[in-house]
């Protein structure tokens, strides 16, 4: 088996089981134990798993918290990230504005410019709603208490006959073999739809995220542009970044 592959399918193994002994793997793969210390190694500096005691197991797993939960961690490292990714955002742009606290607070930076931006976040609506030089569009769908967002979109025909340009979402989480993850089921489906219909994806994701997963993949990572965070992530995410063009940009 070709060492990628197998590296890969050891991660996918672990995920599944959620942990897994040295011993375990060796029988599985059929491989050597000083083989599998190498590939397991290869995924811990990864941050795609961690070492316990006697083998290894899945990377830490996000939980959906609520909205207040979600605002009152890393607010200046949010305050940052939020003003250099509104600095890409022009007068007359068709926008997405994603449900996440941090992309939310974008409100701030974008309010006296005239925009159409769509959205599921009803806490975005609500600020909105005294400037009237912002179209709104809302996708609708059912309501999630926990995240004050729209999921599950009753009409996605809505969006085919928009050409957005520019799209802000959040994660939950991300690493470079589970992509873009996000803890909501009910808005995954969604969050899909608009990375394969925005001209331009621009993730904003605070350090922290790295590394780290949400229940649901909605992209991959190769599928952003713009990746805006608060420090620059370590020497794996910047290759990855490399390799795909996709421009990286660290808020200070």
């Amino acid at each position: 088996m070709i060492k990628e592959k197998r590296i890969n399918k050891i991660h996918d193994y672990v995920i599944e089981q959620q942990h897994a002994s040295l011993d375990e793997l060796v029988s599985v793969f059929n491989v050597s134990k000083n083989t599998i210390r190498r590939d397991v190694q290869m995924l811990v500096e990864r941050g795609e798993l961690k070492k316990v005691y006697g083998g290894v197991s899945a990377a830490t797993h996000r939980k959906l918290e609520s909205l207040q939960e979600r605002k009152t961690r890393n607010q200046e490292q949010k305050t940052s990230i939020v003003k250099k990714a509104a600095s890409f955002v022009t007068d007359g742009d068709i926008i997405f504005i994603d449900s996440g606290t941090t992309t939310i607070e974008m409100f701030e930076y974008i309010k006296e410019k005239h925009l159409t931006i769509f959205t599921n976040s009803m806490e975005f609506i609500v600020r909105a709603l005294p400037y009237e030089h912002l179209n709104v569009i809302s996708i609708g769908g059912v309501l999630d208490r926990q995240t004050d967002s729209f999921g599950n979109p009753l009409n996605l025909d809505l969006l085919s006959d928009y050409n957005i340009k520019k799209a802000f979402m959040a994660s939950t989480g991300i690493s470079i073999s589970i992509g873009v993850t996000n803890a909501s089921p009910l808005e995954s489906k969604l969050k899909k739809l608009i990375v394969k219909k925005s001209a331009e994806v621009y993730l904003l994701v605070d350090h922290d995220k790295f590394d780290q997963y949400g229940m649901m993949t909605y992209c991959g990572l190769d599928e952003i542009d713009y990746l805006i965070t608060d420090r620059s992530p370590k020497t794996s995410y910047l290759e990855f970044a490399k390799k795909h063009t996709i421009r990286l940009v660290i808020a200070t």
